[in-house]
């Protein structure tokens, strides 16, 4: 098996442009630091670094172990701050935003779980579907999809995925499921939106570089996905989903996706916090503990 601790004393390396920088931060001799980058790559049988006196350059395999050890460094991370949490009692109140599209299919299970492993930490959550001031709104942390924008926030990524084209199998039954993105205008289409007549759905197809916006005027618009979903429940039309909004009802067939062979782009879903200088214990606990179960209560997102 690879030495994982080697492999955080590589990405320490890396990130340090330095093996005497890497040293002082590990706290170990550089002549360890150096010996135990050697018989990494003695054990892996290729070169991760090209060494000279000024400079470290990586290889291209070198490249590609470096995303698995950083991975590895934040999961030894992780599990320090979880033996170090049983060791110091969490407490205070953590004061969170989210959209309401996942308020009951992410935010209640992962304060459950949460609040479970640390009761002495109170929740307050606010949830709008607008971007909050954080510091002005005293949030210490939110949940969003999308790009971050503001520099002076932090992001760490939970989940990547895609909306999906989905309709009820009572619609699909009166009338001829769509192929292409074309066919959907013979459709009513249920779209997300906001006072907004004009709207438009871009796709990408998955076998070949095609891509496709089509223009409509939804039959219905809503600004709340849980909404829509019930709408789309009922037979009204087609219309899309984020994966992380009900997730069931697509798993227990109540809802189908039509159309598979045409995917909308992807989203990230993020958690942003102000920094990592002088964060409250419990909001650094509760990011770690949403970055390894939030993967877990969605599990093979499309993608």
């Amino acid at each position: 098996m690879t030495d994982l601790n080697s492999l955080v004393i590589f990405a320490q390396v890396v990130e340090s442009n330095s093996f005497s920088e890497a040293s002082r931060r590990l706290k170990m001799p550089v002549s360890t630091v150096s010996r135990r980058i050697s018989e990494l790559e003695d054990q892996l049988g290729v070169r991760l670094l090209e060494r000279s006196t000024r400079h470290l350059r990586l290889t291209d395999i070198g490249s590609e172990v470096l995303e698995h050890a950083r991975q590895t460094a934040e999961l030894n991370n992780a599990v320090d701050n979880a033996v170090s949490t049983h060791r110091t009692n969490i407490s205070g109140t953590l004061r969170l935003a989210a959209p309401p599209s996942i308020s009951d299919s992410l935010i209640a299970p992962l304060l459950g779980a949460f609040q479970a492993s640390y009761p002495d930490v109170r929740v307050q959550v606010f949830i709008t579907e607008r971007i909050v001031d954080q510091i002005a709104e005293g949030v210490d942390v939110a949940f969003r999809v999308g790009p971050l924008k503001d520099s002076s926030l932090v992001a760490r990524k939970l989940l990547t995925y895609r909306h999906q084209l989905v309709a009820s199998p009572a619609y699909l039954k009166t009338c001829k499921s769509p192929q292409t993105p074309q066919d959907l205008l013979n459709h009513r289409l249920l779209a997300f939106s906001f006072w907004n007549p004009d709207y438009s759905w871009t796709f990408f197809h998955t076998k070949s570089e095609k891509k496709k916006t089509i223009s409509f005027e939804p039959y219905i618009a809503m600004n709340d996905y849980a909404g829509l979903a019930t709408a789309l429940l009922a037979g009204a039309g087609i219309g899309e989903l984020p994966p992380i909004v009900q997730p069931d009802l697509i798993r227990q067939g109540r809802l189908v996706e039509i159309m598979p062979a045409w995917h909308f782009c992807l989203f990230d879903l993020t958690l942003i916090h102000l920094g990592n200088r002088y964060m409250p214990r419990s909001v650094r606990v509760f990011k770690e503990f949403a970055a390894r179960m939030t993967p877990t209560i969605f599990s093979k997102l499309p993608a």
